[in-house]
């Protein structure tokens, strides 16, 4: 019985996060300068001021994420990847990685069942918004590239608040089971106090 209460909980606390973004329009300008932002290829790499600084960062969340990725070289790829286009976009890589946590448990390949995609689960409506219908949102680059952008325009439409923000990203605005759980997962277990980009 005990194990029944605690799977429904969990069914309830994993279905309560869930939702699908909206497919909202955009203003036409805005639109052309999200989707110039998600054409841009440029190559990743460690965006620091001390390449000193960059090692440790990547040694502290290197550790935190081996259980989850064991194998070293993929969670370098993926951390390098997630401290460029958080960094390009303007946000916190340790938000970027609470995100992970929560949307995806750093699963490449998760799928929502509002079709949400990969490691920040994208849904597949933006590749039309942008035009791009060949982009594989199961690419580690084209992923945390649109979730990047994606959030960075939530947050600017709701003028920096991260609670909104993150709603919209999630597709539970106003709902608070989201937001929370991001928001521990960042300043709980990603919060780094080291030199930041």
């Amino acid at each position: 019985m005990k194990f029944a209460i605690a799977l429904a909980s969990l069914v309830f606390a994993s279905a309560a996060l869930g939702g699908a973004q909206r497919n909202e329009p955009i203003d036409p300008v805005v639109l052309t300068t999200l989707t110039s932002q998600i054409s841009d290829r440029a190559a990743p790499f460690l965006n620091f001021k001390h390449s000193n600084d960059a090692q440790k960062w990547v040694y502290e969340m290197s550790n935190r994420l081996q259980r989850r990725i064991p194998d070293r070289k993929d969670r370098f790829e993926l951390l390098k990847t997630i401290q460029w286009e958080a960094t390009r976009a303007g946000l916190d890589p340790q938000l970027v990685l609470g995100i992970i946590e929560i949307e995806s448990g750093f699963k490449k390949y998760a799928v929502s069942s509002a079709t949400a995609r990969g490691y920040m689960q994208v849904m597949p409506f933006w590749t039309r918004v942008f035009n791009r219908p060949r982009d594989n949102l199961f690419n580690l680059r084209t992923n945390l590239r649109y979730g990047c952008i994606i959030l960075r325009y939530y947050l600017d439409i709701e003028k920096g608040d991260f609670f909104r923000a993150l709603g919209r990203y999630n597709g539970s605005l106003g709902r608070p089971e989201y937001p929370d759980a991001v928001h521990a997962a960042w300043r709980g277990r990603w919060k780094y106090d080291g030199a930041t980009s």
